[in-house]
């Protein structure tokens, strides 16, 4: 490990006298290649030295162990030597966090996709229940919520909701939430106060630009009809609702959230550039199938990434075997918690399989 970090600096400071040579400083296409690939690689090389800075400083104490005779400073010694010792293995260890690959979409925004699933009526409430913690969260968060499709059967209860999520390190975040997310509870409307159990599934998929998918006009449908829900005169006069249909894959998109026909088209383009982008990392890579195939299932109450109990006030999440409790809490937002313990099991995992 310590070679591939001697490597790194070595071609950081290859690229730091390269910025600073005049042919490169008048060539803007390579200036700004090479800057980026020195920004991603500043904070690995910050690290490094930081760690060969404390273990400079360890090996000078353990020379002081080993000649000093006046006791007071061997005190003095001893306990700098057990402070070094410790800044040094927690460096190596986020040194080793630091080498691991880096998810190409971490960076990307999200389309994020709920659907009820299993169980009616209570599980169209319980979509628009995960949709309010999610939104709740992205407040927290200081992320933009864009609504682009939503599908009411009533007031407050959801079939369906797509919505765009905008801000740092959105996908990072909230690709772990991608999957059948199980309720249960007793509903408002049960008599004899018996336990349902219902589900809705959860797709998270980074936003996809233009330069990464590239769609052939000649390939997409677009049909424009009118707006259903609340709206007023505009629904009822204006065709601004749009469906894109995709015919080498089938793929629909519909879009009817915005005013403006144009803006509902953008909206709509941005869910099947997402769509096809996963598709593509589908086939590229067998196990992203799996992958993929496994976190939406087909919304089963069997099939579970997590489930929210409310006689028992807990919150279950099956792939680690985490559980929590306050779920109204939960519900408002307040993920932080169980996205940390998903991000360190990942991080495990990595690290288990790169055998470091």
């Amino acid at each position: 490990m310590l070679e591939q970090l001697e490597k790194i600096e070595r071609r950081f400071n290859e690229i730091e006298q390269a910025i600073a040579s005049p042919e490169i400083a008048s060539d803007i296409p390579q200036l700004t290649r090479l800057a980026k690939e020195r920004a991603g690689l500043e904070d690995i090389v910050n690290l490094y030295q930081k760690y060969q800075r404390t273990e400079k400083a360890f090996e000078e104490t353990q020379h002081l162990l080993d000649t000093e005779k006046d006791e007071e400073m061997l005190d003095l010694a001893r306990e700098e030597h057990k402070s070094l010792k410790e800044q040094k293995e927690t460096l190596y260890e986020e040194l080793k966090i630091a080498l691991l690959p880096k998810d190409p979409n971490a960076e990307r925004n999200i389309i994020m996709e709920i659907r009820a699933g299993t169980g009616g009526d209570e599980a169209k409430l319980f979509a628009a229940d995960l949709f309010h913690m999610y939104t709740r969260y992205a407040e927290a968060k200081g992320w933009k919520i864009d609504v682009i499709d939503l599908t009411e059967s009533s007031a407050g209860v959801f079939k369906e909701v797509i919505f765009e999520v905008d801000g740092e390190e959105v996908y990072s975040r909230l690709k772990f939430e991608s999957g059948v997310h199980r309720v249960q509870r007793v509903p408002t409307t049960e008599a004899a106060g018996r336990i349902h159990t219902s589900t809705a599934t959860v797709a998270v998929l980074p936003v996809a630009e233009e330069v990464d998918i590239n769609i052939n006009p000649d390939e997409l449908r677009t049909d424009i009809f009118h707006s259903g829900g609340a709206g007023g005169q505009n629904v009822n006069k204006v065709s601004t609702a749009v469906r894109l249909t995709h015919l080498p894959t089938g793929l629909v998109v519909v879009c009817q959230d915005e005013r403006s026909q144009l803006r509902n088209r953008q909206k709509a383009m941005d869910v099947l550039r997402a769509r096809l982008l996963a598709l593509e990392q589908e086939k590229a890579d067998t196990e992203m199938t799996d992958a993929r195939r496994a976190q939406v299932g087909t919304a089963e109450r069997s099939e579970k990434i997590r489930t929210y109990n409310f006689p028992q006030d807990r919150l279950t999440d099956h792939r680690i075997g985490l559980s929590a409790h306050n779920l109204p809490k939960i519900l408002d937002g307040n993920l932080d918690d169980i996205i940390d313990a998903l991000a360190t099991d990942e991080q495990a995992r990595l690290l288990q399989s790169a055998g470091v």
